[in-house]
């Protein structure tokens, strides 16, 4: 019968509410926590994207003036073709005027 003398259920229902605040602490410290690495992490791959675009449109740049170079050096071979072609139009020239 002591036993049931020393239970006062109103003390348990207050350590119970305690118990059920410093979990509700914990779990509100934790998510605060997630929250802020969350956001941590979202600006570090913000960052990351904009440095990719840096890169891809500086990659662009540098394709398009390859493009160009490969254009022009295409189009100076073809015109030196048109001057051996000439060569060896002025070489067969000189033969016949020769003869």
């Amino acid at each position: 019968m002591d036993d049931q003398q020393g239970y006062d259920p109103y003390q348990d229902t207050i350590f119970r509410l305690k118990d059920f605040e410093e979990k509700q602490n914990l779990l509100k410290d934790r998510l605060l926590l997630i929250g802020n690495a969350l956001v941590d992490e979202r600006d570090k791959n913000f960052s990351r994207v904009q440095e990719i675009k840096k890169e891809v449109m500086a990659l662009k740049e540098d394709m398009s003036k390859i493009k160009d170079f490969l254009q022009k050096m295409s189009e100076q071979l073809s015109n030196l073709a048109r001057k051996e072609e000439l060569m060896i139009l002025q070489r067969q020239f000189d033969l016949f005027r020769t003869k």
